[in-house]
């Protein structure tokens, strides 16, 4: 392969990358716990966009609110895990990029 095409390439992959941190900048994953008390909105590059705790909630003590909170969250950033690498994976189609 000649250097003018691996350039070539190097481009692409370097365009399709930017567009899937494009969609990932839009998109919104929802984490939700304590029976949908607490909703956690993140972005797929894990920017916060809304947080919703019911009022229910607060009637608990602050240890367990943190508690739902922290649930609320980590189940957005797993959502989140899962939709970065399928959107990073389509744009690479299958190629390593140095993290």
């Amino acid at each position: 392969m000649d250097m003018g095409s691996l350039m070539e390439q190097a481009k692409q992959l370097q365009s399709k990358v930017a567009a899937a941190q494009d969609k990932l900048a839009k998109t919104s994953i929802k984490g939700i716990a304590g029976d949908g008390q607490c909703i956690v909105e993140m972005s797929g590059k894990y920017d916060l966009l809304n947080l919703t705790i019911s009022p229910e909630l607060l009637k608990y003590d602050s240890v367990y609110v943190v508690e739902v909170i922290s649930a609320a969250f980590n189940d957005a950033k797993a959502k989140a895990d899962v939709t970065i690498d399928k959107i990073m994976g389509d744009a690479t189609a299958g190629m390593p990029i140095p993290e």
